[in-house]
């Protein structure tokens, strides 16, 4: 007994080191700056800025992301009390950033231990030991850095807090159905009760672990989604569906197949899982089979799946072996797939990807747990890696996936001292840590600075058009726009050379523009055309749409006196594809309004955003005003009944107060 105490200390004791690890680790990038996404979603997300816990301004700030449809609220909630406290600094984000990746950290501690007492050969005090090395290996990932020191990320680490949590719900709850067997039936009525009530209690457990805290993920990021299939790949190796009193893979590592199935568990899983994902189907694929589904990206259905297939494996590369180059944080160079050998990789992967789906069902019976860490890696890929419209590759998609591999090798690698070949992956296995926390910690270090970090991303990625954009916008941002800097001079071979990348954005050149413009320095002619010539290869995507917004504000607010033909080119070039974005209207509608003195374009331009997005209430708001200045309080009055359908909890209950108390809708007709 002394013996096992000591163990479970051990492995309490080795978690508790990790955190600390971890923690110093990751400090030095806590000093970093904003990056990328973070800017439209927490700095330039004005709803996310209250000032105040009324109702109205958390549900406002609750429904402000434009990440997504679904709007993200309890992500967005978070970056709301984090401005309360302490305002728009990206310290204090990154921190609590931090505190959800160690949360998380504890919570793969958990899981792991009882799934080792699950489905694994080893013994409760070992089982700590382990469960200790998965997480520690987990939270020292270097594919897992941008979940913490990426601010907008916290969506991520956020939904996975809950799935994690589920999932320990779940296990827990089969363990107390399955601890049911006795050696002899129940000789009081009382006893039968008590053996009825306690299986309806673990069953319970198991219905509320994955439903509860799927639902609630989903309110931070649609990953969450993913939960019941989890547990159902987890009910596939370890628990195979068995009932109480039935011989069920619990502490070995080869039994019997079960002979009778629990229907309980597999109606929930019917309901919470197979007909949602028909339905979903049914739902998703009507629309992500029309053409203009893709219009936007610069590859199709077809080809994404294929690009995909070698994704996958170089999320495995990454994870078990990341070197500093691929995880470059950007990846808009990466080559598409166009066929099976175009380029051969492509057949490649997807024969490696078939052989590891192979060996998954293989191990299922051999090495339960291995089989379980390889099903929850490709099972988190079936999202983000399949037939959604989504941008291909983003290293933070593997938050959890990254999980199933640490589930899947750790172990195989922490093996009891008397198991053969143990000193060699032993000696592996600590390799394997000292790589992963060495960069880990050269990358941490790297985010602290914003210069620093913007080098480091563009050296890893020289062919990338963001990383390479970045580091021109960083040299501007040192500049303070200050011509005789020596950060102005450098900012420019950074920012040309984004723009000549192929399948660039109009960043870079929207970048050139507004630093001269700023500057009171000359503005090339191939800026423009160049810029234009995008805008008209094909529809604007949501870095274009940022890039004309930027322009258009700089202009309105006369930092930068930029030529009216040029950009009225830009916004009409834009505007020609077939349905054009609800944004690029608006923000034409604000530049011919403000900038042009066009009244007439302007209200025309916002009111076919609001007409294209008539759930989004910024657009109707301008019109308000709009309508206003021209004494037109009829039309007005129309366009604000329209608008306070859409104040949900009194998120509009401020702009509402405001826009009634303009001059022109208190008095005045129709003139």
């Amino acid at each position: 007994m002394i013996h096992a105490q000591r163990f479970r200390f051990s492995g309490s004791g080795l978690f508790l080191l990790s955190l600390v690890l971890v923690v110093a680790i990751y400090w030095a990038g806590l000093q970093g700056s904003w990056l990328f996404d973070d800017y439209p979603n927490i700095v330039d997300n004005h709803a996310i800025q209250v000032h105040d816990a009324s109702l109205s301004s958390l549900v406002g700030a609750a429904l402000s992301s434009p990440a997504s449809e679904f709007k993200r609220p309890l992500a967005s909630l978070s970056f709301a009390a984090n401005y309360l406290a302490s305002g728009l600094d990206p310290y204090w984000m990154k921190l609590t950033n931090l505190a959800f990746h160690l949360l998380n950290g504890l919570l793969v501690f958990l899981l792991t231990r009882v799934l080792l007492r699950s489905g694994h050969a080893t013994t409760e005090a070992r089982s700590g030991v382990v469960a200790a090395l998965v997480a520690a290996s987990w939270m020292l990932l270097p594919i897992n850095l941008t979940g913490v020191l990426y601010v907008v990320q916290r969506m991520e680490s956020m939904a996975n807090l809950f799935v994690l949590l589920g999932l320990i719900g779940y296990v827990v709850g089969r363990h107390k159905m399955l601890a049911l067997t006795a050696p002899c039936p129940p000789t009081s009525g009382e006893l039968g009760w008590t053996h009825l009530s306690t299986g309806n209690r673990g069953f319970i457990l198991c219905l509320v672990s994955v439903t509860i805290p799927a639902a609630l993920g989903i309110l931070a990021k649609e990953t969450a989604v993913m939960l019941p299939l989890y547990a159902f790949l987890i009910e596939w190796c370890l628990f195979e569906f068995a009932r109480a009193g039935d011989t069920a893979p619990v502490s070995t590592s080869e039994t019997p197949k079960v002979e009778h199935r629990d229907r309980r568990i597999v109606v929930l899983f019917l309901l919470v899982l197979a007909i949602p994902m028909v339905a979903g189907l049914a739902w998703l694929l009507p629309g992500i089979i029309k053409p203009e589904a893709w219009v936007t990206r610069d590859f199709s259905l077809t080809t994404r799946l294929l690009s995909e297939t070698r994704i996958i494996v170089d999320y495995i590369v990454w994870t078990l072996l990341p070197s500093p180059d691929a995880l470059s944080f950007y990846h808009d160079d990466f080559l598409i797939s166009t066929g099976l050998l175009t380029p051969w990789t492509t057949l490649a992967s997807i024969a490696f990807l078939g052989a590891l789906l192979g060996l998954m069902i293989w191990l299922r019976r051999r090495v339960p747990l291995a089989a379980l860490g390889i099903a929850l890696f490709l099972g988190c890929q079936l999202l983000t890696g399949t037939i959604l419209p989504l941008e291909l590759i983003y290293e933070h998609r593997n938050y959890f996936a990254s999980f199933g591999l640490m589930l899947a090798i750790v172990p195989l690698l922490a093996a009891p001292r008397n198991e053969p070949f143990a000193l060699p992956r032993h000696l592996a296995l600590g390799g394997l840590l000292a790589c992963w926390t060495t960069l880990t910690a050269f990358t941490a270090y790297a985010w602290g600075n914003p210069l620093r970090l913007a080098e480091d991303l563009a050296s890893r990625a020289p062919q990338s058009p963001r990383a390479q954009y970045e580091l021109g916008r960083t040299y501007i941002i040192y500049s303070h726009y200050d011509p005789g800097s020596p950060f102005t001079q450098l900012a420019y071979a950074p920012l040309e050379k984004a723009a000549s990348l192929p399948n660039s954005s109009i960043l870079p050149q929207q970048a050139l523009i507004f630093m001269n413009s700023r500057m009171k320095l000359p503005i090339k002619d191939a800026w423009w055309d160049s810029m234009i010539a995008k805008l008209r290869m094909q529809p604007p995507g949501v870095q274009d749409e940022s890039s004309l917004n930027a322009l258009t504000q700089c202009a309105s607010e006369r930092h930068c006196d930029l030529p009216r033909d040029r950009m009225t080119q830009a916004f009409t070039t834009a505007l020609s594809h077939p349905n054009p974005s609800a944004r690029v209207m608006a923000t034409y509608g604000d530049y011919a309004w403000n900038v042009l003195r066009d009244h007439v374009l302007g209200e025309r331009m916002t009111a076919e955003a609001v007409r294209a997005q008539p759930s989004e209430p910024a657009y109707q708001i301008t019109l308000v005003r709009m309508l206003v200045a021209q004494g037109r309080r009829a039309e007005a009055k129309k366009v604000m009944e329209q608008l306070m359908t859409l104040n949900t909890g009194g998120r509009l209950d401020n702009v509402l107060t405001e826009l009634h108390g303009l001059r022109g809708m208190k008095e005045g007709a129709d003139r």
